[in-house]
């Protein structure tokens, strides 16, 4: 039973996600795998200004999430236009050094989204990210800089969009039975605790029929 999480370090759901994310990991420890993948949002996807940013943050923290602060657009400026892949391409180069855990990212969403840094600038990026995981930021802005990260964002961009979705945080199951679930955009536990109770269950149930009764009869 694996769960992939599409994220990207400058989405406030995401962010809102995230102690979800680490509940399902407590509970389901031991009997799910658990992974996160870079899903770049595009260029058009982010605000235009830093009024317009507020306004979504007003939506989704004090409307839908009644969050009891709200976040930080300080992060935003108008002549990246959008281009903010810095601190997803340090996140990702973490792993280059065995960081493969949720460090590294939470700083940098933090960084951004709670104390509005600029962390669109991959050097302030990888300072923040190397002081999380206690790695030597030189190196880890030169690996978030290489291809072989830049190819490995791209991809796993790449297959974001082809489950023919846009909304992050995703969220992707699938099981040894060849099942799938696809979640894009929700941010409550509930649906995705009880979608991965049922398909452990039915696992379970296939792993003991064919204990029982072994494989299915030749054709």
């Amino acid at each position: 039973m694996k769960i992939t999480y599409y994220v990207e370090i400058f989405s406030s759901w995401c962010h809102y996600a995230e102690p979800v994310w680490a509940d399902l990991k407590a509970h389901y420890a031991g009997r799910v795998e658990f992974e996160w993948k870079i899903a770049l949002m595009r260029p058009e996807d982010f605000p235009a200004s830093r009024a317009q940013c507020d306004w979504f943050y007003r939506r989704s923290g004090g409307t839908v999430m009644q969050q009891p602060t709200m976040l930080s657009s300080g992060w935003f400026e108008p002549a990246r236009r959008g281009r903010y892949e810095a601190p997803n391409l340090v996140a990702e180069a973490g792993r280059d050094f065995g960081v493969n855990d949720d460090r590294i990212r939470l700083a940098l969403a933090r960084a951004a989204l709670v104390d509005g840094q600029k962390i669109g600038d991959l050097k302030l990026a990888a300072a923040i990210g190397a002081k999380a995981a206690k790695l030597d930021a030189k190196k880890l802005r030169a690996a978030a800089e290489s291809q072989a990260v830049r190819a490995r964002v791209a991809a796993s961009t790449a297959e974001f969009f082809a489950h023919r979705i846009n909304q992050r945080p995703a969220f992707v199951l699938t099981d040894a039975i060849g099942d799938k679930a696809v979640f894009s955009g929700l941010v409550r536990y509930a649906p995705l605790a009880t979608t991965l109770t049922a398909m452990l269950m039915d696992t379970a149930a296939y792993a003991a029929h064919a204990a029982h009764h072994g494989p299915p009869p030749a054709a």
